[in-house]
């Protein structure tokens, strides 16, 4: 009946929880420190001296359990900081990457479609100029010019300053001879 009562960890939960709730400040911590003490009071239930003083047993381990929580978590607090140190922490603004992919999109949805095809089965699909003249059905020396024009209008782009593309209008207007205008 003695060995019963000295045994008693059920009875010792309320002193843990209230100890473990003024060393951690939070109920959720306190829990956890508990849960971890009964662990190591179990694990190390060969320690404990017959005839001895459970609740300062217990309260020990939880005391050593907190403490060592404590500088587990200094440690690794001081490791990240460390790391910290190291890691470059300016990043550009997400929304000017995104400003600028959708700049870039709109100057290459601006081309005219059959340098945009070109340069889209070269750059972007990666087909050789062979390859890519002959999806097109053109000869390379066309393809080759398309993808200068292309190129060059980007590099424009990207300058500020626009290279003019040949419209419809400053191409010069075919003339039917013969027959009817209509």
């Amino acid at each position: 009946m003695n060995d019963v009562k000295r045994m008693d960890v059920i009875g010792m939960l309320g002193p843990l929880r209230r100890y473990a709730r003024s060393l951690t400040r939070d109920e959720s911590e306190a829990e956890d420190l508990v849960q971890d003490t009964l662990v190591r009071a179990y694990e190390g239930r060969g320690s404990f001296r017959s005839g001895g003083n459970l609740r300062g047993w217990l309260l020990s381990i939880l005391h050593n359990t907190f403490i060592d929580h404590r500088r587990r978590h200094v440690a690794e607090v001081r490791r990240l900081e460390q790391a910290a140190t190291f890691v470059d922490t300016v990043a550009p603004p997400e929304q000017e990457s995104r400003v600028r992919l959708q700049q870039v999109q709109a100057a290459f949805m601006s081309l005219p479609d059959e340098q945009r095809a070109a340069l889209h089965l070269v750059a972007v699909e990666g087909l050789s100029y062979q390859e890519a003249a002959n999806a097109l059905k053109i000869p390379v020396g066309t393809l080759m010019s398309r993808l200068g024009r292309a190129r060059a209008a980007l590099r424009g782009f990207e300058s500020g300053t626009e290279v003019s593309q040949p419209s419809q209008s400053k191409r010069p207007s075919l003339r039917i001879i013969g027959g009817s205008d209509v």
